[in-house]
């Protein structure tokens, strides 16, 4: 039973981190219909610059403030090089692809090939149910949730929300109606980098990170966005959790290297389920 809680609950973390990275892939998609798959790069640098100013003797929470605002504005230059001209949406998909491998070989020249990790904020564990549960878990439940009630607040109720969703589904209209597209293209792109930014800074003092784990973390990530067709948040949060509960259980009562395979196994699952969904339109 202690075996089973703590599988749970840190499952429950590792989702929500999961999740971070699915709410980025669909503010980007819902904006701008870019799948962005460089936005596991994201969390690398969030997690691989907090390594980095923590080492120069920077605090806690200055130093992963400053990663996640970092990760944002490599998330604007990204979105600049992927739809900053007038380019087709295919080839934005593919320079994202080209983004990513460009990322790995910048993270292997800077930090190397040894995986990087760095203790949390200081406090102890805590228990429940007779599961010891380190205090950082509860750090990516409480920063998690906050994002997620901000994001959907901002989508749902507030006019910025409302003209990022538009230019996805009308942008001609947006346009007639004075909103720049580009720029709103432009935002999602900084909103998802600092998202995978979060996530990364979340999940490196409890799963060491190396320069190519972009791979595995991206394609949770993506996994858990199909369950909302890219477009739902709240859906891709559920995703997310799903995913990292899932994931947990198979390394505990499994064996860890069979993770990514089970990610991918249920993302052939929704792939299928989402063209049976929608046969002739694609993802909406």
């Amino acid at each position: 039973m202690t075996a089973f809680v703590e599988y749970l609950l840190t499952g429950v973390s590792r989702g929500l981190v999961f999740s971070l990275l699915a709410m980025g892939f669909v503010l980007i998609y819902r904006v701008t219909r870019v799948v962005n798959f460089a936005q596991g790069a994201f969390a690398i640098f969030g997690g691989f610059i907090t390594y980095s100013l923590l080492k120069a003797g920077i605090p806690h929470g200055v130093s992963e403030l400053l990663a996640i605002l970092a990760a944002g504005l490599i998330g604007l230059i990204f979105g600049i090089i992927a739809i900053g001209g007038d380019i087709p949406l295919l080839a934005s998909l593919v320079i994202t692809i080209g983004l990513s491998i460009f990322s790995e070989a910048i993270g292997m020249l800077i930090w190397g090939t040894t995986p990087i990790t760095y203790s949390g904020l200081a406090g102890h564990d805590f228990v429940i149910f007779g599961a010891f549960i380190q205090r950082q878990y509860l750090i990516v439940v409480i920063a998690s949730l906050v994002v997620f009630v901000a994001v959907l607040y901002g989508f749902g109720r507030t006019y910025f929300g409302k003209a990022m969703s538009a230019c996805a589904s009308n942008p001609y209209a947006a346009r007639l109606s004075g909103i720049n597209v580009k720029r709103m293209g432009l935002i999602a792109f900084t909103l998802g980098g600092a998202l995978g930014g979060l996530a990364g800074v979340l999940i490196t003092p409890l799963s060491p990170l190396t320069y190519n784990a972009d791979i595995s973390l991206g394609i949770t990530g993506f996994a858990a966005a199909i369950v909302g067709g890219l477009t739902s948040p709240g859906l891709a949060v559920l995703g997310g959790l799903v995913f990292g509960i899932a994931e947990q259980f198979v390394a505990g009562y499994w064996s860890p290297s069979n993770e990514t395979a089970v990610a991918l196994a249920l993302l052939i699952v929704l792939l299928l389920w989402q063209a049976k969904r929608v046969p002739a339109g694609g993802l909406e």
